[in-house]
C-alpha cells in the first residue's frame, strides 16, 4: 500500500469511526429525551413534532445538492425508510415506553443486531462468523443484565411487543436501505427518509403543535432536541457508517447504545448505575470489540 492509499483509507476509518461515535452517542441521549417528552407530548404527536423539525433541513439539503432522482426500482427502498424505519419506528417505540421500563425497553430494542446479523446473510450474502456470533451473544447478555439491574425486573407487557415491533422495523431496514449506498449518498438517503417519514406522521401534527402551547420548558427542549440531534443528525450519520460497513457489523455497534445513555443518564439526570448495570455494560462493549477482531 503506497503512502497515498494509506493516507486514504485512514481518512476513510476516520470518517466510519466518526459516523458510529456520533450515532451512539445521539441515540443513547435519545432515551432521557423521549422521556422528557413524553411528559408533555402524546406519543404520536411527539413523532410528529420531532420529524417535522428534522425534515424542515433535510428538505433544504435536497433542494440546495438536487441528487440524482431514485430509480424505478429503488423508490420502494426509499419509501421502506420513510414508512418502516421513521414513522412506524417511531409510533411503536413511542407508545411502547408507556408502559415498558427503560432497562426492559433497551433489552428488547438491542434484538435487533441479532436480526440484522440474520437478514443480512439471508439477503445480503454476508459472513457472520463464529467470533462475531460470541461477542453478538456477550452484548446480548450484558444488555439483559443492565435491564435486571434496574431492580423492576423484566416486566412485559404489550409495550414490549411495539417495541420488539420497533427492533424489527430497525433490522428490516438496515438491510433494506443498503444496496441504495452503491448509487446514492448516504445524506441523500437519510434526508428522504426524514421527509417521508414527516409526511406519514402528519395525521399527529396539528395536536402537536396545539400541545406545544402548553408545554412546559423542558418537554419543548426534548422535543427540538429529538429533532436535531437523533433525528436529523444520528439518522444522517447511521447512514454514512451503514455505507460503510456490512450491515451486521454497522448493527452490532448499537450495542454500546444503552452502557453509553447509562453513563449520560448519570452525568446528566445524576441516576447512579447499579452494579449490575456496570457489569451489564462491560459485556455489551466486550462483545462490540470481539465483533471488530480482525475486522478490516
Amino acid at each position: 500500500m503506497n503512502a497515498t492509499a494509506a493516507s486514504l483509507y485512514r481518512s476513510a476509518n476516520t470518517v466510519t469511526a466518526a459516523a458510529v461515535v456520533v450515532t451512539i452517542l445521539a441515540w443513547a441521549s435519545a432515551f432521557p429525551a423521549i422521556r422528557a417528552g413524553l411528559a408533555a407530548f402524546g406519543p404520536l404527536e411527539l413523532g410528529a413534532l420531532r420529524f417535522a423539525i428534522a425534515a424542515v433541513p433535510a428538505a433544504i439539503f435536497l433542494a440546495v445538492t438536487r441528487p440524482a432522482l431514485p430509480r424505478l426500482g429503488e423508490m420502494w427502498r426509499f419509501a421502506f425508510g420513510g414508512v418502516v424505519f421513521v414513522a412506524l419506528y417511531t409510533v411503536l417505540l413511542n407508545f411502547g415506553e408507556l408502559t415498558v421500563s427503560a432497562g426492559a425497553a433497551s433489552f428488547i430494542i438491542n434484538v435487533s443486531p441479532i436480526l440484522t446479523a440474520v437478514f443480512a446473510m439471508a439477503m445480503l450474502g454476508e459472513r457472520f462468523t463464529g467470533l462475531a456470533w460470541l461477542g453478538t451473544f456477550l452484548s446480548f447478555a450484558g444488555i439483559g443484565i443492565i435491564a435486571l439491574g434496574e431492580g423492576q425486573g423484566l416486566h412485559f407487557d404489550n409495550g414490549a411487543l411495539l417495541i420488539l415491533g420497533s427492533a424489527l422495523c430497525t433490522s428490516l431496514n438496515t438491510v433494506v436501505q443498503k444496496p441504495l449506498f452503491v448509487r446514492h449518498k448516504p445524506l441523500t438517503v437519510s434526508a428522504w427518509n426524514m421527509i417521508i417519514g414527516a409526511i406519514c406522521l402528519l395525521p399527529g401534527l396539528p395536536n402537536g403543535i396545539a400541545q406545544m402551547a402548553v408545554a412546559d420548558h423542558q418537554g419543548l427542549v426534548a422535543v427540538i432536541y429529538l429533532g436535531i440531534v437523533p433525528s436529523l443528525i444520528a439518522y444522517g450519520s447511521w447512514a454514512v457508517a451503514l455505507s460503510r460497513l456490512p450491515a451486521s457489523r454497522a448493527s452490532n455497534f448499537l450495542y454500546c447504545v444503552p452502557p453509553v445513555a447509562t453513563l449520560i443518564g448519570f452525568l446528566w439526570l445524576g441516576e447512579v448505575p447499579t452494579f449490575l448495570g456496570i457489569v451489564g455494560g462491560i459485556l455489551a462493549l466486550g462483545g462490540v470489540v470481539i465483533v471488530n477482531l480482525r475486522q478490516r
